[in-house]
């Protein structure tokens, strides 16, 4: 595998024929070796859904690297960035498949405070500040949850937005048509974005703590 600064990465996976082709399977190489370690606090190795997951999220993260190249802003190293899109990745789709093992009200930890949301929400890194920045940004999200939303609201909410529950099983497990189901969750992102507006939130806010480049 060549040994590229962050500029012949982005060079290199713009061009075209070999030169790409090669860069596309190095970096497939990177993704490839980071996921054993990076899911192993969710998802051994050993597990026989294991090689499936590592492969489609490796392909996904390929396809997602293509299409955001010009937003790379060259903060940390290419690959550093890289594999946090494939870890991200990653974990949607760990909570994609985990809502076959829970009911709706498990998909929310219920405490005195109200509603807590799964570690899975945040991504594995290795600087504690932003580890700190996006646990800070999940309890923030999670106030405003539990004050605004109803029940019914928030779990529509935290099942499809959060956990990635296909939107027709809610739907079953609500015992609500889609439709229903739609104008519930659409009722609750409007409370949330005004109360997220009083607030001084945006939803640009949001995703800066969990897409650093």
């Amino acid at each position: 595998m060549i040994d590229r600064d962050n500029a012949e990465w982005i060079a290199d996976l713009k061009s075209e024929g070999e030169q790409k082709e090669a860069a596309l399977a190095d970096l497939r190489s990177v993704i490839a070796s980071g996921l054993p370690y990076a899911l192993s606090k969710y998802l051994s190795p050993d597990n026989p859904q294991f090689q499936s997951l590592a492969d489609e999220v490796t392909q996904d993260t390929l396809l997602r690297v293509l299409d955001r190249l010009d937003s790379f802003e060259g903060r940390s190293r290419f690959t550093t960035w890289v594999h946090k899109i494939a870890v991200r990745i990653a974990l949607t789709e760990l909570r994609r498949r985990r809502w076959r093992d829970f009911s709706l009200d498990s998909l929310v930890s219920e405490t005195e405070e109200g509603v807590s949301f799964p570690s899975l929400m945040i991504d594995p890194s290795p600087n504690p500040d932003t580890l700190t920045q996006q646990s800070d940004m999940m309890e923030r999200i999670g106030r405003l949850i539990n004050e605004e939303l109803t029940d019914k609201q928030r779990q529509a909410m935290v099942a499809t937005a959060i956990e990635g529950v296909p939107l027709e099983e809610v739907a079953r497990r609500m015992d609500m048509n889609r439709n229903a189901l739609y104008k519930l969750l659409h009722d609750a992102r409007l409370r949330l974005k005004k109360r997220m507006a009083n607030e001084g939130l945006t939803t640009e806010d949001i995703w800066a703590a969990f897409d650093r480049g």
